[in-house]
């Protein structure tokens, strides 16, 4: 069947997470700085990336809402390093604030832009992500039709309500739909699972982990359009 409908992940597919996230924690660990010292004086940075991860591990319906689970452990922090209940809440919030205005902050990787606007009104397109990037702050909202998020739909992928409410939005069914994406379980498997055909974002010329193989794969942007055009 002929293609309607291209999903793609937002981080580490559109572009490179590592450096947004890092810039992201220093925008809101120099608040913290200024507001919340006596939280850094009690945690070092690590220390304060393993306690996310044990309110995460303590919280696990917290693991699909990110930004939830980092406000919580920051307001769960800043009580452990005596700050009062009011403190805390407030601070969990101006804090985030600082770490989201820089996490929209992106680069994207090369071809990006144009691919995009070759593709938009040809096919539906449409993000679906686990993270909080917004692609509206971002400043690419214009080029998709929808964006769904783990945070919006309560689930995360590789399980299928992502996949599936995609489907609802563009009106189509699975075998006319693509998903683009860099990670071989959520992104790979969870679409292959829901019956999109698949395209693995290899940026970093890895090995295919696993016993099936996605219907193409990619090591730069500019492929795609190719690639669409051999899957359609």
């Amino acid at each position: 069947m002929s293609i309607q409908l291209i999903t793609f992940d937002l981080d580490d597919t559109l572009w490179e997470s590592r450096p947004v996230l890092l810039s992201a924690e220093r925008a809101m660990l120099e608040w913290l700085a200024g507001y919340r010292p006596r939280l850094l004086q009690h945690f070092s940075p690590e220390q304060l990336r393993l306690f996310k991860n044990r309110v995460a591990e303590h919280n696990p319906e917290l693991l699909h809402r990110v930004s939830a689970l980092r406000r919580e452990a920051l307001r769960l922090a800043q009580l452990e390093a005596g700050y009062s209940p009011q403190e805390a809440e407030t601070g969990a919030e101006q804090a985030f604030a600082a770490f989201y205005q820089a996490r929209q902050q992106v680069r994207f990787f090369d071809s990006v832009i144009p691919t995009l606007e070759a593709l938009q009104g040809h096919y539906r397109l449409g993000a679906i992500t686990n993270g909080n990037a917004n692609l509206q702050q971002i400043g690419l909202m214009q080029y998709f039709d929808f964006a769904l998020c783990a945070e919006d739909l309560g689930s995360r992928k590789p399980a299928p309500e992502l996949f599936q409410a995609a489907l609802a939005r563009a009106g189509c069914s699975a075998e006319q739909a693509v998903h683009v994406g860099d990670h071989p379980i959520d992104d790979m498997e969870g679409a292959h699972a829901c019956g999109f055909r698949t395209v693995w974002a290899n940026f970093q010329d890895l090995q295919w982990p696993a016993d099936w193989q996605p219907d193409a794969q990619i090591r730069h942007w500019r492929e795609l359009l190719e690639v669409v055009r051999q899957l359609q």
